[in-house]
């Protein structure tokens, strides 16, 4: 008898509180993205950007944007195998932003708070932004062929900024790698969103929030 009094309780207590229902905000085929995974988005990225926070409509959009592209790469990982960053390389970048923006432990967790974040936020952040770079850079890279011609042209018509950016490198010979990654890298970019763009009109994204659309 004793058992059941004891279980009523319970429940009357937790009915007693408020429950926080974490609603579905966004399904990318079978993904699903929460409005507690747009909220962080907006929170650490507003944190590494140093910005203001700002939980307005326009923020959630981008955010949600920002993680349906997110679910696409996960499930290309995934089908071809690509390599994860590890959690090590994930602190790694963690040390390297207190070393970068903070004197002390302190201050920098006070920072953090202020965001309404917890270190594991920006741990799971920095693991998915490295594996997002490691998989455009096998995904496309390797496709990407720059030409003399276009190593040239870039240098004519850019050799003023690109003196002043490299002190001491004036001839194209000096300058030649630079310009070979900054034209790959503009070419890696183009068919990453190229690819981005594919995969929207191939994956079924469902929106549950008419705000996010």
């Amino acid at each position: 008898m004793h058992w059941r009094v004891l279980v009523t309780g319970l429940i009357y207590s937790y009915l007693a509180y408020p429950v926080v229902i974490d609603r579905i905000a966004v399904r990318v085929d079978n993904a699903i993205i929460k409005d507690s995974d747009i909220d962080r988005n907006i929170r650490v990225t507003e944190f590494l950007n140093n910005q203001p926070l700002n939980m307005n409509n326009e923020a959630r959009r981008e955010a949600s944007k920002r993680l349906i592209e997110q679910a696409f790469i996960r499930q290309e990982v995934q089908l071809g195998d690509y390599p994860q960053a590890t959690w090590e390389e994930a602190d790694k970048q963690l040390d390297q932003l207190k070393k970068d923006r903070y004197k002390t432990q302190a201050a920098m967790q006070a920072a953090i708070h202020r965001y309404g974040l917890v270190e594991p936020d920006l741990r799971f952040e920095f693991r998915s932004q490295l594996t997002v770079l490691r998989f455009i850079d096998l995904r496309f890279k390797p496709a990407v062929l720059v030409t003399d011609e276009e190593i040239q042209k870039y240098y004519h018509e850019h050799r003023t900024a690109l003196i002043r950016a490299n002190p001491g490198k004036n001839s194209l010979d000096d300058l030649r790698d630079q310009i070979r990654d900054i034209l790959a890298g503009e070419k890696v970019n183009e068919q990453f969103f190229a690819w981005l763009d594919d995969q929207r009109k191939s994956h079924k994204v469902q929106f549950y929030e008419e705000s996010l659309q």
